[in-house]
């Protein structure tokens, strides 16, 4: 292989100078010829006009410069016949050493070939490979060999597939080399999923969003007694009623409407500690929906009474007769009604661990509000489902400017 090589190599450097000597006619850099002319006059006498005339005469510089030049031809024709003879000798080497490599290969499918019937099995090469290489092969290791060498796929090498020993040693080192890179990529991938793991343990740590405990069940239900407290309004027909000044609930919600009016701005001071508090992912999701389903429940209550009042602004406006009392009372009981009604479902699903997520649009807007996994970025640092968008756009940037 090296003495091809070289010759390979003399060969290029002797076309080289070949090439050199051989100058392209259409350019500057060839043979210099310098046609040297000198001119004799010859004068004639015997009348008065003088004749003169010119004869080229070869120079000692143009015989130089021909012998020179035959010189040249000399050189570059046994350079050619060098250049020739290196390649034939580099062509010599080729085929020997193909040879060589034919002969190495069959005497190897000789020895690998146990029981001399044409081809080498899987068994033949692995016990084969272990004797020459003095070292233990495992069947996956030589399937694979096999895999590769076997060209007409029937699972065993023929003489034509077979190569030498030498072929066999670099291609179970390439085999080895591409394990070692698989593994190590398996164990960077296992490294990575280990760590989402642990981020995902602690997301689930900051963000609260285990199974409620009892007491997170009976804490939940308690946000829902401030919408009760701003609907009790509604309820002042039914509630009012001498059969109801009887009832031990009605006894206990006048009792808690009291404490709760006596409270200088009770309304502004519970909105604001449910909303506070229902972003607070440490407590836990149930307590947080409810604190936040509560405050869109009390809102809620504002619109009936809202829309009656321009009603009846619209109607008296128009010359319209005014709302009656028993209308009005029976739009105060419907919405008392409903609002109990809907509490009722609340709590009791709060009480059975399940979220009270069936109210037509509120609980919707209550989902969308609630913080989630997805809403962590890979550090672990919340974000927003309002700033995600725009985080995701900066990180495009970046990504572009890269």
């Amino acid at each position: 292989m090296h003495q091809s090589s070289i010759a390979t190599v003399i060969a290029a450097v002797a076309i080289s100078a070949t090439d050199a000597f051989v100058t392209n006619p259409n350019t500057n850099t060839g043979r210099t010829h310098l046609p040297t002319t000198y001119t004799a006059n010859f004068v004639t006498t015997g009348s008065s006009s003088h004749t003169s005339s010119h004869h080229s005469i070869p120079s000692a510089t143009q015989l130089y410069n021909t012998e020179d030049d035959d010189a040249q031809d000399n050189e570059i024709e046994r350079l050619q016949k060098m250049a020739a003879k290196l390649r034939a000798e580099a062509a010599s080497l080729e085929a020997d050493k193909a040879n060589q490599l034919a002969e190495a290969a069959e005497k190897a499918f000789r020895k690998f070939d146990i029981n001399s019937d044409g081809e080498v099995s899987l068994t033949e090469l692995k016990m084969g490979l272990e004797k020459v290489l003095k070292t233990e092969i495992s069947d996956k290791r030589v399937k694979e060999l096999m895999e590769v060498f076997d060209k007409s796929g029937d699972g065993s090498l023929q003489l034509d597939d077979f190569v030498t020993v030498e072929r066999f040693r670099n291609q179970l080192e390439a085999l080895a080399r591409e394990e070692k890179r698989r593994a190590s990529e398996a164990e960077q991938e296992s490294k990575r999923q280990e760590q989402e793991a642990l981020l995902a343990e602690a997301k689930l740590e900051f963000l609260n969003d285990k199974e409620p405990t009892t007491k997170d069940k009976i804490i939940s239900v308690l946000p829902y007694l401030f919408p009760l407290m701003d609907g009790v309004q509604y309820g002042r027909f039914l509630l009012g009623s001498d059969d109801a000044s009887a009832n031990p609930f009605v006894a206990i919600l006048a009792l808690l409407y009291t404490l709760y009016r006596s409270i200088p701005f009770s309304g502004f001071a519970a909105f604001f500690a449910l909303n506070i508090l229902g972003g607070n992912p440490s407590i836990n999701r149930l307590v947080r929906f409810n604190m936040q389903q509560a405050i869109y429940i009390d809102i809620a209550l504002f619109f009936p009474s809202l829309l009656i009042g321009l009603g009846g602004l619209i109607v008296g406006a128009a010359g319209g007769p005014p709302l009656s009392n028993q209308a009005g009372e029976i739009f105060s009981d419907v919405m008392f009604g409903t609002l109990l009604l809907t509490l009722l479902y609340c709590a009791g699903s709060s009480l059975l661990g399940k979220e009270p997520d069936s109210i037509p649009l509120i609980s919707q807007k209550v989902k969308d509000r609630m913080p989630t996994i997805d809403m962590f970025d890979n550090d672990g640092k919340f974000v927003p489902t309002e700033s995600r968008g725009e985080n995701d756009d900066d990180k495009s940037d970046k990504d572009k400017d890269k």
